[in-house]
């Protein structure tokens, strides 16, 4: 449960994911998509309820720990370092294997260059590998950040609007990357996206929100098809 200023954001949403599942997080804007995230990831506190991750309530951890834990997430405005080059930025998302802010001032180590280098190789961007993040599109941004947020190796990684300023050309590589990492690596990801398009073309399974509470759970074909999902969001 999650409130703000006594306006109820999330109440009664229970789910779950399976290991290496794609789970999709839809909903009109205001039904608590991004609270969910933060709610998860610890970014945010929340008044009632828990959270089970690997078999742990991680309810009452820090974002940190939460992250090294194995989960990892997006923003749905990007965070990244614009005076940085995308190589530094890939490595300071060494940060959630537990190295802390104090030990990204040493160099990094020979996996975590490797790991850096293999996961902008897989994204299709060495050619950026030097270029200062802020000069880079908004769509490269987002592969920059999908980087980072897989430097940990995490098991979970939250995917907050992917999509949004991507080109439609990007947004399939996109799909195709997030598809890779998840049948080659087994990471499980739930995505956030206004995109329906998206969501349903790569999501196992489609969790709906509307006013802060779970209106539907069910696979891409049984969302496209409960008539409370298209009166309340998908439209007629």
């Amino acid at each position: 449960m999650k409130s703000f200023g006594g306006v109820q954001a999330l109440r009664e949403v229970d789910f779950q994911i399976a290991a290496g599942e794609i789970v999709g997080l839809v909903g009109p804007n205001g039904s608590g998509k991004s609270t969910l995230l933060a709610c998860l990831s610890r970014d945010m506190a929340f008044e009632g309820g828990s959270v089970e991750f690997n078999g742990r309530d991680i309810a009452k951890l820090r974002t940190m720990q939460v992250a090294r834990s194995g989960m990892s997430r997006t923003f749905q405005n990007v965070r990244l370092f614009p005076e940085l080059t995308v190589w530094e930025n890939a490595l300071l998302g060494r940060q959630w294997k537990g190295v802390g802010l104090r030990g990204l001032v040493r160099p990094a180590d020979a996996a975590t260059k490797q790991r850096a280098s293999d996961l902008i190789d897989l994204m299709e961007i060495p050619h950026l590998t030097h270029q200062y993040a802020g000069n880079i599109s908004g769509g490269q941004m987002r592969l920059v950040e999908l980087v980072m947020a897989m430097m940990s190796n995490p098991s979970l990684v939250l995917l907050d609007e992917a999509t949004s300023g991507v080109n439609p050309t990007l947004i399939e590589s996109l799909k195709h990357y997030v598809k890779v990492l998840n049948q080659e690596e087994g990471v499980a990801f739930i995505i956030v996206e206004h995109n329906i398009g998206f969501i349903f073309s790569i999501a196992d399974r489609i969790v709906v929100l509307h006013d802060g509470q779970l209106l539907a759970n069910g696979t891409p074909e049984e969302i496209s098809e409960n008539q409370e999902v298209i009166d309340a969001y998908l439209g007629a």
